[in-house]
C-alpha cells in the first residue's frame, strides 16, 4: 500500500501507477491494456479537440468491513456510456471491455486503494473520446477508451453538513431534448459560469428548466431529491415522499436510482415529476446526489431575483440521513446487498 496520509486526501487528482487504455479502429475494440504514460498524442483535428465528441464516467471501489473489495454498479456506469457514446454519434464501448477495465485499473494500482475507515475511496473516470482528424463538422470514426483511476477523499472533509444554493436563471446547463441526458463534458463547461460565480459566494447552483425556468432540473452537477413529509414527530414510512425531477435535460443519476430503491424498501413513495420551484416551500429536506458527494443536504435555496429565501433544515435530515448511511453500508460491506450492487473482490 502507498505511503499516503489518507485522512487528508480530497476529491482531487492523485497520479496513479497506470491507467488503462483501448483504440477502436476499423470497426472494432483493441484489447485493453495498462501503460504509465499518462498523455494523449492525438491529432490537433481530433474530433474530440474539434466538435466535442467526448463522453465520461464516474464510479468507486472501496475496501469493506471484511477486507473485500467492492466496485459500486459498474454495469450501470457502462450502459450511460454506451447511450452517451450513442447519443454523441460515437462507437460504444462493450460492457465486458469496459468491465475487464475497471478490474485491470483497480488491480494495476491496488496499493492506491485506500484503507477502510479512512474515508477514502479508489475513484475511477472512465473517458471516450474521438480521435480522428477532421475539419469538416461531423462524427469521427475512431476512438480511444481510457480508465483513469485515483484515490479521493471524502466530499465532506470531516463531517456530513449542509450546503446553500442559489438559484441561476441566466445560464441554462442543457436544454430538452439536447445533450443533458448523456455525460458528456460540454454539460460540464457550459455550467462553469453560474457555478463558478455560486462558489465565490460559498454557495453551489440549482438550475432550473432551459425552457420555462419554472421546473428544478439539476443542482450543479448532481440530481437534485427533496423529501416531503407531514410536520408530525411520529410518521409512517407511506407519509413520506421522495421527490425527484423527471426531465429530458438531466443526466440520470446512478447514485439518485440507487436511493430511490432504498427509499421504497424503507416504504417510502417514489415520485418522479416536474418540480415548481415554489414547492420547495412544501419541503423538510432536500439535497444533491451524485457519485462524489453521495447526498448533499441543502439548508437553504436562494433565488435573488425574486427576493426569496426557502429555508429547509440547518442540519441533515433524518430521511436523507438514513438514506446516505443505508447506501454507504452496503458499499463497505456493513449489511446486506440485496440488490447485487456490488462486484466483490476478493483481496
Amino acid at each position: 500500500m502507498k505511503e499516503i496520509d489518507w485522512s487528508k486526501l480530497g476529491f482531487h487528482y492523485t497520479e496513479p501507477d497506470y491507467i488503462i487504455r483501448a483504440a477502436y479502429h476499423d470497426g472494432k475494440w483493441e484489447e485493453p491494456y495498462a501503460t504509465q504514460d499518462k498523455y494523449l498524442h492525438l491529432h490537433v483535428s481530433a474530433t474530440c479537440l474539434q466538435y466535442g465528441q467526448e463522453a465520461f464516467e464516474g464510479l468507486k471501489a472501496f475496501r469493506g468491513v471484511d477486507g473485500k473489495i467492492r466496485i459500486f454498479r459498474w454495469r450501470e456506469n457502462a450502459k450511460r456510456m454506451a447511450r452517451s457514446a450513442k447519443g454523441l454519434y460515437m462507437a460504444p464501448v462493450p460492457e465486458e471491455l469496459f468491465g475487464k477495465a475497471i478490474r485491470m485499473a483497480l488491480e494495476k494500482n491496488i496499493d492506491f486503494l485506500p484503507p477502510y475507515e479512512t474515508g477514502a475511496t479508489l475513484y475511477f473516470r472512465p473517458l471516450l473520446i474521438g480521435t480522428t482528424p477532421r475539419l469538416g463538422v461531423g462524427p469521427g470514426r475512431d476512438f480511444e477508451f481510457i480508465v483513469i483511476p485515483s484515490p479521493i477523499g471524502p466530499y465532506y472533509p470531516g463531517k456530513f453538513h449542509c450546503t446553500t444554493f442559489v438559484v441561476n436563471r441566466h445560464v441554462d446547463r442543457a436544454a430538452p431534448y439536447g445533450t443533458g441526458q448523456f455525460k458528456v463534458g460540454g454539460n460540464y463547461a457550459s455550467s462553469f459560469r453560474a457555478t463558478e460565480e455560486a462558489h465565490a459566494q460559498g454557495m453551489d447552483c440549482i438550475f432550473l428548466d432551459a425552457k420555462y425556468h419554472r421546473y428544478i432540473d439539476e443542482c450543479s452537477a448532481a440530481n437534485f431529491i427533496g423529501i416531503r413529509k407531514p410536520s408530525a414527530v411520529s410518521l409512517q414510512p407511506s407519509e413520506i415522499e421522495y421527490l425527484t425531477p423527471r426531465s429530458s435535460a438531466i443526466l440520470p443519476s446512478i447514485t439518485n436510482d440507487s436511493l430511490m430503491t432504498l427509499a421504497r424498501d424503507k416504504g417510502y413513495k417514489v415520485t418522479r415529476r416536474h418540480i415548481r420551484l415554489e414547492e420547495l416551500e412544501e419541503m423538510s429536506e432536500a439535497a444533491a446526489c451524485g457519485t462524489a458527494c453521495v447526498i448533499s443536504p441543502i439548508d437553504k435555496v436562494i433565488d435573488p431575483e425574486h427576493d426569496k429565501i426557502y429555508h429547509l433544515s440547518d442540519q441533515p435530515g433524518p430521511v436523507l440521513t438514513d438514506l446516505y448511511h443505508a447506501l454507504k453500508d452496503i458499499q463497505y460491506g456493513r449489511t446486506e446487498d440485496r440488490h447485487g450492487w456490488c462486484e466483490v473482490i476478493e483481496n
